[in-house]
């Protein structure tokens, strides 16, 4: 097997089984990230899906729950990213509020469904949801004060997925 193949072996392995991100797999197997996207979208043209496989390794090796808990912590990294936008973006006032707004109702529709796949991390749903509210009530009642919430906000959020997160 070439070095090439074999690094695209591994990078596959370490996307399905150890669930990294395509950018933390590029840094460890020393390609660039378009490099391990173009291997994951050849796979899939190929009848090799690499989301498809990393959910069923999930839900083989853990149960459902380990898939929610998955999905949980992939929203909350997406939700870090938009906040970084946010806060570091090119966007007017009112931009941030209606992404403010945007994400959380998100949350609160990730936490409803997060309950009804597992109970059993319903904790962290509810920490979400107390999120939530706090994002929608300084958006409604004290939108000057929104970049002093993400800034806030953001670190703690890794926090609750830290405690809560089974």
């Amino acid at each position: 097997m070439s070095d090439r193949a074999d690094k695209r072996r591994k990078a596959r392995l370490d996307y399905i089984n150890r669930r990294m991100t395509l950018a933390s797999i590029a840094t460890v197997h020393g390609v660039s990230e378009a490099t391990i996207g173009r291997w994951k979208r050849a796979g899939k043209d190929q009848g090799d899906d690499w989301d498809v496989a990393r959910s069923a390794h999930a839900l083989a090796g853990h149960g459902v729950e380990a898939v929610a808990s998955s999905v949980i912590e992939d929203y909350f990294i997406q939700a870090q990213a938009v906040i970084a936008e946010i806060k570091n973006g090119a966007l007017s006032p009112g931009e941030k509020v209606d992404l403010l707004s945007k994400l959380a109702d998100a949350t609160v529709k990730m936490s409803a469904a997060a309950k009804r796949f597992a109970p059993n991390i319903s904790e962290l749903g509810v920490a979400q949801d107390v999120i939530a509210k706090l994002l929608e009530f300084v958006r409604t009642e004290f939108p000057q004060h929104a970049s002093v919430m993400l800034e806030i906000l953001e670190p703690f959020g890794e926090t609750l997925v830290g405690v809560y997160a089974p």
